[in-house]
């Protein structure tokens, strides 16, 4: 059996552990002196924390399931055509739902038609309704109305937004930084047609991830001001630094891939970390000249990431498809098969909990430091473990 025609333990291990941190590293706002180390650096600091190693792990976890996901399709007998209109629709989803996302946070209960937390609630809910992996079972009309409801849900919100920008002007829905998961969609939608446009082959896909590094480090040089005027367009994957990190993990794939198939795992792996070091060593060797800053996308902070991530998936496949060990992660696994809904029940979590009111607040030595933490990681784990009790009874997004 060849390796595209089954499920790699060690992407959906990555993926689960990198979905936990970022429900634990999310929840560290609700905390109050949260060490430093695990918390996002801010924008001029020269450093990074463990919550902005999160999201790029993300980002190369996306990178890294496209050469097997496209794969899969075609053993199937899915057609170039139809995995093109594929992406197409999960990059929309995507968007679509990052937009909203980004527009809750500047929205502006003070006259609007409802609070801002039941806003979050019922976005929250249409996407459910929208992109739920409705059962096979269930009859077209049927699904039609309920995503139908959703649709029409989205539109009625977006009517009735009313958000504020930075001068206190009232704005409607715009699309902002497209929040995460528009980030995610944009990432991917570029890196999974530049894959199916050349079919896996390598070269094209090298040439794509240097250009988009000689980008952000031109970027930063002030070597495009010439393209000022189309900011608004140009910038949409902070100026090419974004679409590096997925595009490592589409090369990650396809080696590892290759390697497998042909019987030289050890070997591709081997490729890997050489390829995971030499990022790191570019990294560091970049870091005089713009810092460490995931606020500000840096060229430095790009590529050590993307040497943790190679790092990190290295170890899995190791330990994973090669040793057999796989157990250990069984605990958190729905949030690498069912990783959007897991992403999305803390909104509604946070929305229902803000309506509620301040009386259902935890005592503040349960928000403070150690207990936080612990805190964090115990609300980490039961989402993970909602998600997992939602996923049997296939009650799980399909985007």
């Amino acid at each position: 059996m060849t390796l595209v025609s089954r499920r790699l333990a060690s992407v959906d291990a990555f993926r689960a552990l990198t979905m936990l941190l970022m429900i634990f590293v999310n929840d560290l706002v609700s905390l109050t002196d949260v060490p430093r180390w695990l918390e996002h650096a801010e924008e001029m600091e020269d450093r990074m924390g463990l919550a902005d190693v999160v999201f790029p792990a993300f980002l190369f976890i996306v990178g890294l399931s496209i050469p097997f996901a496209i794969a899969n399709r075609q053993a199937k007998g899915y057609t170039r055509r139809s995995t093109l209109l594929h992406i197409l629709n999960r990059s929309l989803a995507l968007l679509i739902m990052g937009v909203y996302n980004v527009n809750y946070e500047n929205y502006f209960s003070k006259g609007a038609l409802i609070p801002k937390y039941w806003w979050l609630l019922l976005a929250t809910m249409a996407f459910f309704l929208v992109w739920l992996d409705y059962p096979k079972d269930m009859s077209k009309a049927r699904k039609r109305i309920f995503q139908f409801t959703g649709i029409g849900l989205l539109a009625f919100l977006a009517i009735i937004y009313k958000g504020d920008d930075d001068h206190g002007h009232t704005i409607w829905l715009r699309t902002h930084w497209y929040g995460i998961l528009g980030l995610i969609g944009w990432c991917y939608l570029i890196c999974a047609c530049l894959y199916l446009w050349q079919k896996g082959r390598q070269p094209i896909l090298w040439v794509s991830l240097f250009f988009f590094l000689g980008l952000c480090i031109a970027e930063k040089a002030g070597l495009l001001l010439v393209l000022k005027p189309m900011r608004n367009f140009f910038w949409v994957v902070g100026s090419g630094s974004l679409p590096v990190l997925t595009m490592a993990g589409v090369l990650a794939g396809i080696i590892y891939r290759n390697g497998v198939d042909k019987g030289r795992a050890v070997q591709s792996l081997g490729i890997l970390l050489i390829f995971g070091l030499l990022a790191a060593i570019a990294g560091f060797g970049l870091r005089p000249f713009w810092g460490i800053s995931k606020i500000r996308s840096t060229p430095a902070w790009i590529l050590i990431c993307t040497g943790i991530s190679l790092g990190v998936f290295v170890f899995l496949a190791w330990l994973m498809d090669l040793k057999g060990k796989r157990n250990w992660y069984n605990i958190i696994k729905p949030a690498g098969t069912s990783t959007l809904t897991c992403y999305l029940l803390p909104n509604i979590h946070f929305a229902v909990y803000h309506l509620m009111g301040d009386r259902w607040r935890l005592p503040a030595n349960l928000r403070t430091d150690g207990m936080g933490i612990v805190k964090s990681l115990i609300y980490a784990f039961l989402i993970v473990l909602l998600t997992g009790l939602l996923e049997k009874k296939k009650f799980r997004l399909s985007v």
